[in-house]
């Protein structure tokens, strides 16, 4: 260039990793954990509370209400280039979970060592150690306890119209696929439910419980 007759002028970056190279995967690595920690430092200034910022993974974008705690081995996932986005409501506390695209945790939740995936809201629910809720479900007024698995459109029917209601899980449950669970309800330990079951009734532990109306081709 200077052969060439270009000027050439010197460019001030802020920080010096801004013009850091990637060469290899552990530069890629390196500038992968100064991102984090300029994402932890920011939401730590809007409020939010991380137990340690160096073990907290925010991929994407994330809104949150006050007094939202994040203890340590949470991953948050939000696709910014389609908008998609986690929301965390106030009074929550999540440990050590991972959480996908288009979430949305209402106040008053509890998470714990779980999984919740993509498209899934949580309100005012606890979630047990090693449960997981991956897609297209609400939990509302939920207590969930350990190693459940919450299968993919179930929604728990807290409301009445006039009151709330509590849907109660035990451990190593198996919600099937496309459940209602109309509560007040409680599912025993180790209990299964079909998919496509709406329930009214409580399910005793270590059964299959489910709900089948007949199948029926009305010609023409």
């Amino acid at each position: 260039a200077r052969a060439d007759g270009v000027a050439v002028h010197p460019v001030q970056v802020a920080s010096s990793f801004l013009a850091a190279g990637v060469n290899n995967k552990i530069q890629l690595a390196e500038l992968e954990r100064i991102f984090q920690r300029e994402q932890a430092q920011s939401l730590l200034q809007a409020g939010l509370t991380l137990r340690d910022p160096a073990r907290f993974d925010l991929r994407g974008s994330l809104q949150h209400g006050q007094d939202v705690v994040i203890d340590v081995n949470v991953v948050l996932e939000g696709d910014n280039q389609f908008g998609n986005n986690v929301s965390i409501g106030a009074n929550c506390v999540i440990k050590n979970a991972a959480i996908g695209d288009n979430t949305v945790i209402e106040p008053f939740s509890h998470l714990e060592n779980c999984r919740i995936g993509n498209f899934v809201e949580v309100k005012n629910s606890t979630i047990g150690r090693g449960s997981k809720a991956n897609h297209l479900t609400y939990l509302g007024d939920a207590q969930i306890g350990s190693r459940s698995n919450i299968g993919a459109g179930t929604i728990t029917c807290n409301y009445d119209g006039v009151h709330k209601h509590q849907t109660v899980i035990g451990d190593e449950v198996r919600i099937g696929s496309g459940n209602m669970l109309v509560a007040p309800l409680t599912i025993g330990h180790r209990a299964t439910t079909g998919a496509g079951s709406t329930l009214t009734r409580n399910c005793p532990e270590g059964e299959l419980t489910l709900t089948r109306a007949r199948q029926t081709t009305i010609p023409g």
